[in-house]
């Protein structure tokens, strides 16, 4: 398939998924349109009941991805919900194991794009995780619903109410992460974390059991994607 923010590589039956949306590859709705369909492309190459897994990275060692394009709603106030929102969506939903290759900054949605993730590996000597939408003045419906399922209670307190910036260490010392690696070994981390659980879809039912764990951020995400009948989020008073 031909993308433009994105490639799309196959190593058996592992897919890599790479970010490369200069500068710091943010999330538009264009490009989170483009994640949807080479996530479902997968879905369609591997098949049902079948071993696979995906591992989405970030382009270099300096960015994962800094969220969102807050400048874009100012054009288009259904962004998220064309965009962003569909984009957690389908990992929520999609039924193979999926890991996060968080090869750099990452900074306000995407840290939610990583949480969807099964997995989550960090480059252990650049980046840092946060979530300022407290600093910023952002809100969407269904914003706690992913920290709540994925960390646990004090954590999602740090996470949400006091915007705390996660070197690779905390982030793994809390939760955030499964793994930290230096950049030239993260991607074999990532690698053998979706060669140890691809098998696990096999049987049909891995999405369905990820469902039982993060039903209400499924729901939540679901529930605000393509909706342009009311506005789905609060605007940013400040955009960082």
């Amino acid at each position: 398939m031909d993308f433009k923010f994105i490639s799309l590589k196959r190593k058996g039956d592992v897919f890599v998924i790479t970010l490369q949306k200069p500068p710091e590859n943010r999330l538009d709705s264009e490009a989170c349109q483009e994640l949807i369909r080479a996530y479902r492309h997968v879905e369609k190459e591997l098949g049902q009941e079948a071993d696979g897994a995906v591992i989405l990275r970030g382009s270099d060692a300096k960015f994962f991805t800094t969220g969102l394009d807050l400048h874009e709603r100012e054009r288009n106030p259904f962004a998220s919900s064309d965009g962003f929102y569909p984009l957690l969506a389908t990992v929520l939903d999609f039924p193979f194991p999926t890991i996060a290759l968080i090869t750099g900054h990452v900074f306000g949605g995407a840290c939610l794009l990583t949480l969807a993730h099964d997995y989550r590996v960090m480059n252990s000597q650049r980046g840092y995780w946060q979530m300022p939408p407290v600093n910023a003045g952002l809100h969407h419906d269904g914003m706690g619903s992913l920290p709540r399922a994925k960390l646990a209670p004090h954590v999602c307190r740090k996470v949400l109410l006091e915007a705390r910036k996660y070197k690779a260490s905390e982030a793994l010392e809390d939760g955030i992460v499964d793994a930290i690696a230096p950049p030239e070994k993260m991607f074999d981390v990532a690698l053998e974390l979706a060669n140890r659980w691809k098998s696990k879809a096999k049987m049909g039912v891995y999405g369905v059991l990820r469902n039982e764990l993060v039903g209400e951020a499924t729901r939540a995400y679901q529930s605000n994607s393509y909706v342009h009948h009311k506005e789905t989020s609060e605007e940013p008073k400040v955009k960082l």
